[in-house]
């Protein structure tokens, strides 16, 4: 009707895969949160300690039940989780007097919440009565559970799913190219060039390439028929390929060209399991950058926060927080060059990743992180054994309590940085198309 304004409607099909994206994110991230707990909490319970929470995310509680005598639950906030292991702090050694202080009442709150939580007569239940070793197995079963998720999805998306390779067989040809002067077509399956028998397609561009302007016979089958052709390969500048036949780029991400030849033709790509080494291979290369990218986390984060604030555009390695990571789901679900199950596998590598950044961070040897309980079990089973050796009197258990102020400066420290990269991912989130 003329005059009458221009009316647009939403897509259904623009809104589903952010809704899929951050649907698949929440979920990844509250199944890693609640098996790390697991981790914590199932041998706790099997060396005698009492559990009484466990819970999945933070703040105000949304569902929760009591089994036996730890009640379990769901609270609103999913951004982490806890287990509450009952005595997880000794008393004060004895003669200790009290000081006048900050920290001072910290550390003893700190002391007097722990021991208030054993019941009468269960004293021996107590975290801190429990031997270095089964500490060290409590307090790594956490970070230890999120390897080993990380360690199936990498599984399931390289053996299971497979990764896409290129195969000998020709898609199409194009027009005018050196491959439709010689008569290849569709469907041909590449067998020998120059008298080599041809296995992969990356060995037949390295071929290819060597022989630019020379006629070269080819033989190829057809309809179960081997067919020789002669073909020359027409001289151009391409993309430089790795050993799996992906585009080797510069520091700017543009694509190395070099001098090679060219056919004219595509291959087809299929789905190919790979080997069980490309497991191990993943998950190291993964650690390795973790552990590179917490040890650098200050310059990271600085990093971060300038290209977000300024002209200069976020890199693709930059640190994210879980909005990131959210929003980086939000784009693999929308990627339109990306068929359904590459989409799926992005998913599951980008799940993978989450759990080697939880797996590495939570090794951090600082309060209250899985890590710093580490560094307090080991330091109380070195000084037992010095003792052991020395024929001394065996030390009581460490004294955990006293390390709480540095607890609540890294906790402060991980708020701070949490806050500067939410703000980061939303101004100017990290693209990966």
């Amino acid at each position: 009707m003329p005059g009458a304004p221009a009316v647009s409607y939403a897509r259904p099909v623009d809104i589903l895969p952010a809704v899929v994206g951050i649907v698949v994110v929440v979920l990844g991230i509250l199944v890693s949160i609640a098996l790390h707990e697991v981790g914590h909490m199932v041998p706790a319970k099997k060396f005698g300690v009492r559990v009484s929470e466990y819970m999945v995310g933070f703040g105000p509680t949304l569902w929760s039940r009591r089994k036996g005598e730890t009640e379990y639950g769901l609270k609103a906030i999913p951004l982490g989780g806890y287990v509450r292991l009952v005595g997880m702090m000794p008393p004060a050694p004895a003669g200790t007097r009290p000081r006048d202080g900050f920290f001072s009442r910290i550390v003893a709150d700190a002391r007097d919440a722990s021991v208030s939580e054993i019941r009468p007569g269960e004293e021996h239940r107590a975290f801190y009565q429990l031997s270095t070793p089964k500490k060290l197995v409590v307090m790594l079963g956490g970070p230890v559970m999120n390897l080993v998720i990380a360690v199936v999805l990498l599984a399931v998306v390289f053996l299971g799913i497979g990764m896409p390779a290129a195969t000998t067989t020709v898609e199409s040809v194009g027009d005018d190219s050196a491959a439709a002067s010689a008569g290849m077509l569709p469907g041909d399956e590449v067998v020998s060039f120059d008298g080599a028998p041809v296995e992969e397609w990356t060995q037949l561009v390295g071929m290819v390439n060597d022989r630019a302007g020379e006629t070269v016979e080819m033989v190829v089958e057809r309809d179960g028929e081997q067919v020789a052709l002669e073909v020359t390969p027409t001289p151009a500048e391409r993309p430089l390929t790795d050993d799996q036949g992906y585009a080797v780029t510069d520091d700017a991400g543009e694509p190395v060209m070099i001098d090679g030849a060219l056919l004219g033709v595509t291959s087809e790509v299929e789905r190919q399991p790979l080997p069980v080494s490309t497991v191990p291979e993943a998950v190291w290369l993964q650690v390795s950058g973790t552990a590179e990218a917490i040890v650098t986390l200050p310059v990271r984060v600085y990093d971060a926060a300038y290209q977000a604030f300024t002209d200069e555009p976020r890199s693709q390695d930059s640190v994210m927080s879980v909005v990131g990571v959210g929003r980086a789901a939000v784009d693999t679900a929308g990627a339109d060059d990306y068929t359904v199950i590459a989409r799926v596998q992005l998913m599951l590598m980008l799940l993978a990743s989450l759990n080697i950044a939880l797996f590495m961070f939570n090794l951090i040897p600082l309060l209250p992180l899985d890590g710093g309980h580490v560094v307090n079990a080991l330091y109380e089973g070195a000084k037992r054994t010095v003792a052991r050796v020395r024929g001394a009197e065996r030390p009581g258990p460490a004294d955990v309590a006293r390390m709480m102020p540095v607890a609540y400066v890294v906790f402060v420290l991980l708020i701070g940085v949490g806050a500067v990269l939410m703000v980061a991912d939303v101004v100017d989130p990290v693209r990966l198309f």
